[in-house]
């Protein structure tokens, strides 16, 4: 009986940490740098799965940035507003946490951006 309670609190734990690193849905803290070193910045980002997409929701600085997201357990892309700004962002699976670029709409230049899960 202690054997099958062991086996299914592993299968419950494997089965958890399977899904964290599966679905970028979550609550982050979130550190970045702007484009062509405009400075450093930091926050909080939040990212709900809606349908087929996500919805991604920053609060930096009291500015909140929305956008929607594509992607799967690898990757999110990202099209993002904030006012009159629009840009673009993608991010890659980091071992639980996401790590990625960003440039605003028309940009050449990108800042880089990591989510911590929190």
């Amino acid at each position: 009986m202690r054997l099958l309670a062991s086996l299914t609190a592993a299968a419950i734990i494997f089965g958890a940490s399977t899904a964290l690193a599966a679905d970028p849905a979550g609550e982050y803290e979130v550190e970045g740098n702007n484009p062509g070193g405009g400075g450093g910045y930091s926050g909080t980002v939040t990212v709900r799965k809606t349908g087929d997409t996500y919805s991604v929701v920053w609060d930096i600085g009291g500015t909140k940035y929305v956008g929607t997201g594509i992607g799967n357990k690898d990757f999110i892309a990202v099209s993002y507003r904030s006012g009159n700004n629009t840009g673009l962002a993608l991010y890659g699976e980091d071992g639980g946490n996401w790590t990625g670029i960003w440039t605003y709409a028309g940009g050449k230049k990108v800042g880089a951006e990591h989510w911590k899960r929190q």
